[in-house]
């Protein structure tokens, strides 16, 4: 299979995160502490996972960073707004995520990053305030200075390119209206400052006709609606999202697809979260909540089709809570309890309590999305990348497409994307003879 000419990756590379709280600080300090050999970026696909090439007894099994051409962590270099103005050290220290013996020898680097003024309405997420915020009101001179903050930032830097990655709070719930319909109509929206227009939108508009590369890690309306769509390809960047999958619905991709293959039926899934970081401030919010209560509650469905397996999943009641409890922290719980049925529909029950760290999981994620949407960037591809559906809640696919949930059908998914672009055949796992 003929290789595809992918642009070596020469510089350094800008990893710009408008939103500088728990999630962004921990995958900076997390990149820091590798480059010093203080850690290892455990959780990473880049950098620790391996990936088969050919058949088996082959034993060619090289690590993904060293079968493809991947920026190193030396190439990154950081950038963000926020609407606090603390620098990433200070920031970091605030979200309390990570010990002060991991924090502190990382003090001098993270302190260097400051974060740019935002672009920011309270309309849109009611209970986040802060006051580094960009005076300007009109949207699309909001859109404009973004835009400059993004050339600047590549300057001061030093970078040859960039890639954005949002990991600001969670919106209210929105649907595309008029203005999301075309590039025209959102240009105009812009202009007229339209209230269907939130503050991440103008983010990942800025970046799209920077031409740099655009993933959203939060639940709201962002790039995925016709006219960023039809952008991204235009300009020819790709964009990803939307949503990362962290605590309890990787959970969910990880344990319903085993239940369908064993056939197993579910009468309920009830989850709940506490959590008590900036996140679980805002999405005390209901309208904030409706964003994340949408991602969240359509895995299930897409993965266990219960139009094809009506018996087993027609019926299925399913409800998702988060609970903002501030004495957690950073370290969520996500608790499961799920009522399934076997053979001649005796129930069985299964209890899953999940202690884990919102931001831990999450900042391997924001690395390897800032890594494999560079690499898209100088493979040629432009506009949704499926393929990256991953590392989503809820993933953004081309129109007329459905989402995949099922993470392993995910994984295959994305490595035999990079096998293909790589110039090998993608791995089926047949047999010669079956």
């Amino acid at each position: 299979m003929p290789n595809h000419f992918i642009e070596p990756h020469k510089g350094k590379l800008l990893v710009l995160t408008p939103g500088m709280g728990a999630v962004a600080t921990t995958f900076m300090a997390g990149v820091i502490s590798a480059r010093k050999n203080l850690s290892k970026p455990f959780g990473s696909l880049t950098q620790l996972q391996t990936i088969r090439l050919g058949a088996r007894s082959n034993q060619r099994n090289p690590l993904i960073k060293d079968f493809i051409d991947l920026a190193g962590l030396d190439d990154i270099v950081f950038g963000g707004w926020d609407v606090i103005s603390d620098n990433a050290y200070e920031a970091a220290k605030r979200a309390d995520v990570l010990k002060p013996q991991d924090l502190e020898p990382l003090k001098d680097e993270l302190g260097s990053v400051q974060p740019m003024k935002a672009a920011f309405n309270q309309k849109y997420v009611k209970l986040l305030k802060g006051e580094n915020i960009k005076p300007l009101t009109n949207k699309w001179e909001l859109a404009e200075a973004l835009r400059e903050d993004i050339r600047n930032k590549i300057s001061e830097t030093g970078a040859s390119r960039a890639v954005m990655i949002w990991c600001g709070s969670t919106e209210v719930h929105l649907h595309p209206s008029a203005c999301h319909q075309s590039i025209e109509a959102f240009e105009k929206g812009l202009k007229n400052s339209d209230e269907a227009i939130a503050p991440s939108q103008l983010y990942a508009y800025a970046a799209i006709k920077e031409g740099v590369p655009y993933a959203n890690g939060a639940p709201n309306l962002s790039a995925d609606f016709p006219a960023l769509e039809q952008l991204a390809e235009q300009e020819k960047v790709p964009i990803a999202g939307k949503d990362f999958k962290t605590g309890q619905t990787l959970m969910k991709t990880i344990l319903a697809p085993g239940f369908k293959t064993r056939m197993l039926g579910i009468r309920g899934w009830f989850s709940t979260n506490i959590l008590g970081n900036r996140d679980g401030e805002v999405l005390d919010d209901p309208d904030s909540f409706k964003s994340k209560e949408v991602s969240k509650t359509g895995v299930l469905d897409s993965i266990l089709q219960p139009d094809e397996y009506p018996d087993l999943y027609k019926d299925l009641y399913h409800k998702v809570r988060i609970n903002y409890y501030p004495p957690r922290g950073d370290a969520k719980e996500g608790w499961d309890n799920i009522d399934i049925f076997g053979w001649m529909g005796y129930d069985m029950q299964i209890k899953v309590d999940f202690l884990c760290r919102d931001s831990i999981l999450a900042a391997p994620i924001v690395l390897d999305l800032a890594l494999f949407l560079d690499f898209a960037k100088r493979a040629g591809k432009s506009g949704i990348q499926e393929w990256l559906s991953f590392y989503f809640k809820s993933p953004q696919v081309n129109t007329g497409h459905i989402p995949e949930h099922d993470i392993f059908i995910q994984h295959l998914r994305l490595k035999n994307s990079l096998r293909v672009l790589g110039g090998e055949e993608p791995i089926t796992h047949l047999s010669e003879n079956f």
